[in-house]
């Protein structure tokens, strides 16, 4: 097989076949294929999109180009995955909630892409927090805290790390085949047994009309599904931020508040609660959403998750007393202004997109 071939077949509008999208992630991973190559390709499935089996086999692929991880643990593998937004730290509690109920949850995350936040930055921002463990410090601390919230290491699918730095730069990222192959190839190399997504819609997301979301969710679970993992997704809203804080130290903060019971913003528990419920039905450790909340509300009520997420930290090297002492182990800014209303009135709307540019910016 050829690379240039390829790349002509999916430019014509053709349908590639498991092997050449195989060939082609194997030359991704060992650099046989060149980056204008890369380039071309994805430029090539911007265009004319990828049929299901296709998104599959790009996702098989990319899985396959690094290490693949099994886990022998007494309870299901769970996880979730959001598509990004402004004030959006659900992970923070969600992985604790739902290790609290029984689950495990290998959360393998992210750094912010563009506007929005990071799940990993917000980690970052905890002194001593190691975010990208070795693979036995990673197993032991999901296997005896429950759950473990950390970055993708370069031995998990490689081939999805280049493939996006090249669409990065070459304006594809909007790609839907190619976001699902993305999302997907990491998480089926965690190994997991189900997973959830959050999908977000409105001005803060990157997809901002519902449809776009919709048709979003829809490749994510079709093509999960159709590679073998169990997968649901809600679509939720991002036309504002979701917690009351925005910034990766603040929205520590604001989850750990969040966890011990002293200030939930409203929003962010519904979702969360939401998602937790989802996650607990796909783990089949409840029988329904309604069942799946009610487990989810008594592990916060109860102080469970808490002393899960303290556990955790303390697991990956951060503070023994992280949970009792977040404001003091956090950074501060050096500026701190109050900005009140000009008037009083009412928000009748927010420009989410712009409140997560001015938080990159500081």
């Amino acid at each position: 097989m050829l690379p240039q071939e390829i790349i002509r077949k999916k430019r014509d509008g053709k349908t590639l076949t498991s092997d050449e999208v195989a060939f082609f992630v194997r030359g991704l991973a060992d650099e046989s294929v060149t980056e204008g190559q890369v380039a071309a390709l994805a430029m090539a499935v911007f265009f004319n999109g990828m049929s299901r089996d296709e998104a599959v086999a790009l996702t098989l692929a990319m899985r396959d180009s690094g290490d693949v991880l099994a886990w022998d643990l007494p309870g299901p593998v769970v996880d979730k995955h959001s598509t990004g937004g402004v004030g959006d730290n659900v992970s923070l509690m969600l992985a604790p909630i739902a290790a609290a109920c029984g689950a495990f949850v290998p959360m393998i995350s992210g750094r912010g892409l563009g506007h929005t936040g990071g799940t990993l930055d917000k980690m970052d921002s905890i002194p001593g927090y190691v975010s990208q463990p070795a693979n036995d410090l990673f197993r032991r601390t999901v296997k005896t805290v429950g759950c473990a919230i950390i970055g993708q290491t370069g031995d998990l699918a490689p081939a999805d790390k280049r493939f996006y730095a090249i669409r990065d730069v070459t304006a594809t990222v909007e790609s839907i085949p190619l976001i699902t192959a993305s999302i997907l190839s990491k998480k089926l190399a965690a190994g997991l047994q189900a997973l959830v997504l959050d999908v977000k819609a409105g001005n803060g997301a990157f997809m901002a009309k519902s449809r776009d979301a919709a048709g979003l969710a829809k490749s994510l679970v079709e093509v999960a599904n159709g590679a073998g993992l169990a997968t649901t997704a809600l679509i939720t809203d991002m036309s504002e931020p979701l917690a009351s804080a925005a910034g990766n130290a603040l929205e520590v903060v604001n989850a750990v508040d969040f966890l011990t019971g002293r200030m939930r913003d409203p929003r962010l528990a519904e979702v969360t609660l939401a998602l937790a419920a989802e996650m607990l039905v796909a783990a089949r450790l409840s029988a329904s959403p309604v069942e799946g909340e009610a487990m989810a509300r008594r592990a916060l009520e109860s102080g469970q998750a808490a002393e899960t997420f303290d556990r955790m930290v303390a697991a990956l090297g951060g503070p023994t007393d992280f949970v009792a002492n977040c404001r003091r182990h956090l950074p501060e800014a050096p500026v701190i202004r109050a900005v009140p209303a000009p008037a009083t009135g009412h928000v009748i709307g927010v420009d989410t997109r712009a409140i997560g540019v001015a938080v990159v910016a500081l």
